[in-house]
């Protein structure tokens, strides 16, 4: 192909067309829904049997809506004609139960059932198209939903009753507090009382070594001796790192550093426009091998666990094959928070994830050089409109009560931003193309594959994580050749890695999976695994301690003067305050 035929591929005029459209869009793209639709519906139109079975089930949901109509006036305990899908809180209270509203209520489940149906029953489309599809329709019936307006949500109209309309003029006010802010650049209310480095990220430390993509935070040490084997933790670039530091009682960091492990912490920097340029291929050097390198000074002869979050967790993943692949005997060991590493069942984030998609967002990000907080914040909401959005709309604008912050809903409201070059490659090479699982991932020009991975492994994933499925997450045993413990945990993708001693409700499942026993398909072990009472944290801590060396040390000094590594700043640094 010339010159001139490769560079009409990326025509600058192209691009910026693209990029007006998403701005009208969202970030989607036009072609990619317009397909998946048009895939449903052709389909639909060359099925007459399918049409008239729809007709039918049309006629036997509207019966179901008249006995139970005629049941209810008689007796308004009847049972419902349906029931809400699991997790579906709406239509919970019991003023739902009352007519005319138990009506609203099961005339929406019934439509809901009735559209699942006709979307899925639907024989020839692609299952991707499927999903896009019924995805799509999701967002509108959620959207409509009886439970989001003021006449027809009971309690909603009870709490208005009785208060006289003052709950609406609050939630105005709430709406023109957040307005406000958001027109102006500030955080959410309440996050101002959730200081980085005074209530959040305060476990006590120093900053011994930058460069231009991360800090390397050392934590002090607070017992007389630590363990040999030093953990470094590789936080995901999407989200700030103190998410492992949050308060003194959610702190994971401050659990391991007062059970005498010595902690190091890779913060990211966050990118700009500037930072376009930057790739997985940095993330890995400048990132964790750079990390890795500067650990070794401080704690010499000593292996190395390795902790990596979310993202975090694929590039650990990634580290730790090109080190077995390369002979290199660095890692004690290797844990994941709710990672994939074999994305084929990536969950509905893989709705966002084709040709199309990617290309508008790609130009998306073209045009500022890096992917903006706001545009993945708006995505991961969506995943759960339900929860995430039109609840809280009804909760904070018309009961007009704001939900307390907390410490890991200021953390969520500190967003990031990632470099074009890097969230591109990362999109298609993991995501789109599966390189990693299939063995084609490349590091220094030679695949990289998780059986090259030689140090024993720990998984973590969350049974509500709607980013990183846990299904997902426990592929991971398909591919090593390393003893892999699996534990799941309850909770979502933050919560239920947040999960201190002490926390109500919790509780998890962890079993071994050693080289040469039988692969048990997820569900099967969920079955079979017995359920823990109480935090995980603790089976986490005491497998890191079967897995070092029994001697005692003193804790290694903060830094290392020797080899160049000498405390910069105390923690937790310049770069997750932006400075």
């Amino acid at each position: 192909m010339s010159e001139l035929g490769r560079k009409d591929f990326k025509n600058p005029v192209d691009r910026m067309a693209h990029v007006a459209i998403t701005r009208f869009t969202g970030g989607l793209s036009p072609v990619s829904l317009s397909l998946a639709w048009m895939d449903w519906a052709m389909h639909l139109a060359m099925a007459p049997g399918l049409q008239a079975g729809l007709l039918e089930k049309t006629s036997h949901k509207l019966a179901q809506l008249a006995v139970y109509v005629r049941q209810s006036i008689a007796d308004p305990a009847s049972e419902p004609a349906v029931e809400p899908l699991p997790g579906d809180n709406r239509f919970r209270a019991a003023e739902w139960n009352s007519p005319p509203f138990n009506v609203y209520a099961q005339s929406f489940l019934l439509a809901q059932q009735w559209w699942w149906w006709a979307i899925h029953g639907v024989r020839g489309p692609s299952q991707h198209h499927k999903d896009v599809v019924w995805f799509c329709a999701r967002q509108l019936l959620d959207m409509l939903s009886p439970s989001n307006f003021l006449l027809t949500n009971p309690a909603l109209l009870k709490s208005t009753l009785e208060q006289g309309g003052t709950n609406l003029i609050r939630g105005w006010q709430n709406w023109l507090e957040d307005q406000e802010r958001q027109t102006a650049g500030k955080p959410p209310a309440g996050v101002e009382n959730f200081r980085v480095g005074e209530q959040v990220a305060a476990t006590p430390g120093q900053v011994i070594y930058r460069n231009r993509l991360i800090e390397l935070i050392q934590y002090s040490p607070t017992t007389t001796d630590v363990l040999a084997e030093p953990v470094l933790f590789v936080p995901a670039w999407i989200m700030k790192y103190y998410i492992l530091d949050l308060s003194p009682d959610n702190s994971m960091v401050r659990y391991l550093v007062e059970r005498g492990h010595t902690v190091f912490m890779i913060s990211w920097r966050n990118p700009d426009s500037e930072d376009h340029a930057l790739g997985m291929e940095d993330y890995l050097r400048l990132g964790v091998l750079d990390a890795l390198e500067a650990v070794g000074k401080i704690c010499p002869q000593h292996r190395v666990h390795l902790v990596g979050y979310c993202l975090g967790g694929t590039l650990a993943t990634i580290t730790a094959a090109q080190l077995g692949r390369d002979n290199d005997d660095r890692l004690a060991s290797m844990t994941l928070f709710a990672a994939q590493t074999d994305f084929t069942e990536a969950g509905e984030l893989l709705l966002f994830i084709d040709d199309s998609q990617l290309t508008f967002l790609e130009d998306m990000m073209w045009d500022r050089g890096y992917l903006d907080a706001s545009q993945m914040s708006g995505a991961f909401q969506m995943l759960r409109s339900n929860d995430l959005l039109w609840s809280r709309l009804v909760h904070e604008y018309m009961l007009g009560e704001r939900s307390p912050m907390f410490d890991l809903m200021a953390w969520n409201a500190d967003s990031t931003r990632m470099p074009y070059k890097m969230h591109k490659e990362y999109l298609r090479k993991l995501f789109l193309n599966n390189e990693l699982a299939n063995g084609h991932y490349l590091v220094d020009g030679r695949p990289v594959a998780i059986s090259d991975i030689r140090a024993p492994v720990f998984i973590v994933g969350a049974t509500k994580d709607h980013i990183a499925p846990w299904r997902s997450v426990y592929k991971f045993r398909l591919q090593a050749d390393v003893p892999v413990t699996f534990l799941l945990t309850a909770g979502g993708h933050n919560a239920g890695i947040v999960n201190p001693p002490g926390k109500p409700r919790a509780s998890y499942q962890m079993e071994t999976h050693l080289e040469g026993t039988p692969y048990l398909d997820p569900d099967a072990w969920a079955e079979r695994t017995p359920r823990q009472e109480g935090s995980w944290w603790p089976a986490w801590q005491q497998w890191l301690v079967q897995h070092s060396s029994a001697q005692a040390w003193s804790p290694p000094a903060m830094g290392n003067a020797a080899a160049g590594l000498v405390p910069l700043c105390a923690a937790p640094g310049r770069y997750v305050l932006r400075l």
